[in-house]
Parts: structure tokens; sequence; C-alpha cells
């Protein structure tokens, strides 16, 4: 009889030390993951900024473009005057 109540005792403890493992390893991977998630959040952001500033440049670069030809057109015209 002493037996079974020590094996009870046992399994009821190694019972409950694998449940409050189990429950500290669900929180450590949460918390990893949330921070994973805030880390690929900022990411995400810059390549959005990168993006923008991409088109914006090529927005510039284009515009130089116009009026370097402009400045070429006015050029020409005032070496065949």
């Amino acid at each position: 009889m002493e037996g079974i109540i020590v094996a009870l005792i046992g399994l009821a403890g190694s019972g409950v030390g694998s449940i409050l493992g189990v429950m500290a390893s669900a929180r450590l991977t949460s918390y990893r993951l949330e921070q994973l998630e805030k880390r690929v959040e900022k990411h995400n952001n810059l390549i959005e900024r990168t993006c923008r500033l991409e088109e914006r440049t090529e927005l510039q670069e284009e515009k130089v473009r116009i009026a370097n030809r402009r400045i070429d057109d006015l050029v020409r015209k005032v070496e065949a005057a």
C-alpha cells in the first residue's frame, strides 16, 4: 500500500513539474515571438520607406534630365544665333 502512495505522489510531482515546464516554455516562446514580430514590423517599415525614397530619387533624376535637356536646347539656340 505504501508503495502505491509513494508512486502516486511521484506521479503527481512529475505531472506538476511537467506542466509547469511546458507553461514556462510557452511563455518564453510567446515572448520571443512578440519580439520577433516587432523586429519584422520595423524591418517592413524600413523597406517601405526605402521604396518611397527610391521613387522620389527617380522623380528627381528625371527632373534633372529634363532640366539638362532644356539647358542644352537653350545653349544650342544661343550658339546658333
